[in-house]
Order: structure tokens, then sequence, then C-alpha cells
């Protein structure tokens, strides 16, 4: 995007990317299918130390602008819940797009182009590369974070910043599956692949109302994914199992219909079979029929599973992480054009700045603007 932009401003533009071909990290997401944008994209749905930042680039390139980009390409795309679009067909669609603007700009592209070392010499930077030395007057930064490795992640972007002074906030993975304590994995073992939808809250007091997934590691689901970003080491998060559900009073109305019927096989009917027996086994629910429950006993159940608690041991990390929570400090860029206050000519745009978005196309939303507002500075 930042290229395609300066290229349509007749500057001279090489895209040095060391992939094996461009765009590798759009070709994997939303399943291959790319959540390109989100239609609720605003400043509110993004992490960063300055709150403020990302106003003015999501304000000058909105969701409707990429939009209008992609209609005007023919692309096939559909809606999907909470304001997500998907590609039809494949996420090399976008690459296309993206591939084709850039081939309209008259921008170059050089794959297979590891960044060895930058050097400033006067008002130019000098970069020595393996596909050669280059020169120029504006150099982007858009590197990425450290997420998925085998993509070809390098802090290589945070290495460039602090190699100018440019402060760079400590880096963390985010909309990342939990990892579980090993006797909270074996209280859940044989749940993998049960699906469930919840009302999941952080300490900090963020909630997220999607589902969540339990793996054979922990727990994943796009609302887990949501909540990592707010999660810190040793903290717990509370998940209300049952968010449309006044349990207290349906367990009352049970004691009406069904009274001889046992408490596991009326929650059955609400939530899946196996977390039933499993918290049955564990005592943490009582096994009675329900007109054998005492009022304390209801309200008791009832708060269980409206807060049902766990302690994560951790997360997948990098590995499986959509995103870098963390990076450059967005204090030392212009909110306007990206460029570093203390280096005349340097640019960090994207994921390698300290601003991470929500799930569901909004980090791709701020690529597309953080790279527009860039492009039109160089």
């Amino acid at each position: 995007m930042c290229a395609a932009t300066a290229g349509y401003q007749g500057k001279s533009v090489l895209v040095l990317d060391m992939g094996k071909k461009p765009g590798r990290k759009i070709l994997i997401s939303g399943g291959g299918r790319c959540n390109f944008t989100n239609e609720n994209a605003s400043p509110a749905n993004y992490l960063c130390g300055n709150p403020h930042f990302v106003k003015s680039c999501l304000s000058r390139y909105t969701q409707n602008d990429f939009i209008e980009l992609v209609d005007r390409h023919g692309l096939a795309y559909h809606h999907k819940t909470l304001g997500q679009l998907f590609c039809d067909n494949s996420a090399q669609d976008i690459v296309d797009i993206l591939l084709t603007e850039c081939d309209w700009a008259g921008v170059q592209l050089q794959l297979r182009s590891e960044v060895l070392s930058v050097t400033k010499i006067d008002e130019a930077y000098q970069l020595n590369t393996t596909s050669g030395d280059y020169v120029c007057e504006s150099l982007v930064v858009a590197s990425g974070g450290l997420t998925m490795p085998k993509l070809g992640a390098t802090p290589i972007g945070y290495k460039i910043a602090e190699q100018f002074g440019i402060k760079v906030l400590p880096t963390t993975a985010a909309l990342v599956p939990f990892t579980l304590h090993d006797h909270d994995k074996q209280r859940f073992d044989g749940l993998s692949g049960i699906s469930i939808d919840c009302l999941v809250t952080s300490e900090d007091k963020t909630s997220f109302r999607e589902n969540i997934l339990f793996t054979h590691r922990g727990l994943s689901g796009p609302a887990i994914l949501q909540i990592s970003s707010y999660w810190k080491a040793g903290q717990a998060v509370s998940i209300n199992l049952l968010p449309d559900t006044n349990l207290t009073q349906v367990i009352e109305n049970w004691r009406q219909t069904s009274a001889k019927k046992s408490l596991k096989n009326c929650l059955t009917q609400v939530l899946p079979s196996r977390f039933i027996e499993i918290l049955i086994k564990e005592e943490a629910i009582p096994d009675k029929a329900v007109n054998q429950l005492t009022h304390s006993e209801i309200n008791h159940i009832a708060d269980y599973l409206h807060n049902w608690t766990i302690k994560p041991n951790g997360t997948e990390g990098y590995r499986t992480a959509e995103v870098t929570l963390g990076g450059v400090d967005t204090d030392e860029l212009s909110s306007k054009t990206f460029e570093a206050k203390k280096s005349k000519g340097l640019y960090f745009i994207g994921e390698v700045t300290d601003v991470t978005g929500w799930l569901g196309g909004y980090n791709f939303q701020y690529a597309w603007s953080s790279g527009v507002a860039c492009g039109q500075a160089v």
C-alpha cells in the first residue's frame, strides 16, 4: 500500500522482501480467505501506548476506502459476523490487487532480498542486502512483528529502530491461544474440539463475546484470542458460559417442570455434556436431582457457570499468534506521516509499530491506513 501510494506520486520506489513470494502472511490469513478489513474499524479497536496515535491514519484512509479499492478490482467477497469481510475465493486475490497497484504505479519488487545492514550517510540511507546495495532518501520499515517465524518473521525492524536511537517497547504474542497448567490440562482432557459461545472477561474488565474452543493444549477460539491481547502472565480470566441465560431462574423452572431429573441431565440442555460430566466428577457442581437442590446450591451453581474462572499457564507464543503486541514506540513517530522524529527520512508502518488491532480484519486495516499515510509523505 505504501509503495503503490508513493509510486503514484511519481516517486522511484523499490520494495525489498526477503520472502520467496510476496504477501505470505496475507496468503495464510483467514484460513486462506483473508479477512481483509472490518466494517466497524475505529480507533477504539486498537491497543497502543498512545491511544490517539491511530486516529489520523484511520480517518484519512478508512475501511470504506479499501473496500472501494477491492470493488474497483472486481474482488468477490462476503460479509461474516461482527463486520468481517473475507475473499470469496482466495487470499491470493488481495495479494494480486496490491501487486497490480504496485505495477501500475511503477514500483519495483525485489524478492529473496534480506537486509544485512542500514547506514545513514548525510541525508541518505544505504542498505546492504543479499541482492546488492541500495541508497535512498526515504527508508520505510514495514517488516512486521515476530509472529509466525516459519514465514520469515525477524526482529530486524526493531533493530533498525534501536540503531537510530528510537525506543522499542517490549513485545509479546497477541491474538494467541492460551496454554493451561498440567492439572487443568488433565481435567479437560477429552474436551478437545468442543466450542462454547461465551463472554470472556480479563482482569482489567475488558470483555469479548464469541466462541471459546477447547484444544489439546488449552483454550482457543475467537473470544480467547481477543482476550489474550489484554491478559498478563499470572492473571486469571473469567468466562460466562451462559451469557444469555439467567441460570438461577432456569434451575427454578426445572424444579417445576423436571423435578426428578438430575441436574446433570438438565444442564446438558444448555452446555456440552462432556464438560458437565467433568464438573460433576470433580464436584464443582453437585450430582443431585434438581428438586433436591437448596437455594444456596442453586446460587452457587449459577455463580460458578456465569463466572467460570481459569488461570492460563501462558500462551502458545509467536508460533501461532496472529500479531505482535508492542514494538516501535509511537511517541517516537509522527502520527500523520509515520516518520521517526529522531531520524529524517526513516519511517515505520504496520505491525512493527506499537499498534495492535482486535481480531477480525482490524490489523489489515491498520496496515492499509498506515501504508497510505506514509506513502503520501515520503
